[in-house]
């Protein structure tokens, strides 16, 4: 495989159907034995509290909360960095018999671990495909993701992101003939910047 652009990013505003996106790909790209994580909401009430990390074996995390002790602070959700680390430590993201890494997503909460840090740049110089959402707007490392030149940044709107599900997967392998599948409406955005 050429390591021309073999990292593959969506990025877009909050609520516009990321994490719907990736979850969809990780479902059509199994034969690729992926590893990785999605976020999810945790709601109470009816009300979102935080976030929950979710491995592709199914094991859940705490990635934010806005009940945790933390110092650590995006928006109203205080974020867990030791519990991410040690989330992070169940994935085997070495695997040599995977051929695909999904990372959802690379954005701020994500980005004060400094094992995810270390372990998003090995993943990046691997030669292991990776799909991963990555924060509209950010420095730091989300700029120096998007500047690497084996990436390529797809960008999803409520216009393109049925089509961008297709582009993807013949990015990642050409031959594939995959049916067009429409990615359900997702939820509207939040000012914290993290969702879908």
């Amino acid at each position: 495989m050429s390591l021309a652009e073999k990292n593959l990013l969506i990025t877009g505003l909050p609520g516009v159907g990321k994490t719907t996106l990736i979850k969809k790909l990780y479902e059509a790209l199994k034969d690729f034995r992926p590893v990785g994580f999605y976020t999810e909401e945790i709601r109470e009430g009816g009300e979102r509290k935080g976030f929950a990390l979710v491995n592709l074996e199914g094991k859940r995390g705490i990635l934010s909360h806005g009940d945790i002790k933390s110092p650590y602070r995006v928006g109203r959700y205080k974020v867990d960095i030791s519990g991410f680390e040690d989330f992070l430590g169940g994935i085997s993201f070495s695997n040599p018999f995977t051929r695909l890494i999904i990372i959802d997503e690379i954005g701020k909460m994500e980005c004060l671990s400094d094992r995810f840090k270390k372990l998003l740049r090995e993943a990046l110089g691997s030669e292991k495909w990776v799909i991963a959402t990555i924060a509209l707007k950010g420095s730091g490392l989300i700029t120096e993701v998007k500047q690497r030149q084996d990436v390529k940044l797809f960008e999803i709107t409520r216009n393109n992101r049925d089509l961008l599900f297709s582009d993807i997967l013949k990015e990642i392998n050409p031959e594939n003939s995959h049916p067009l599948a429409p990615i359900l409406p997702s939820r509207p955005a939040t000012e914290d910047g993290k969702g879908d």
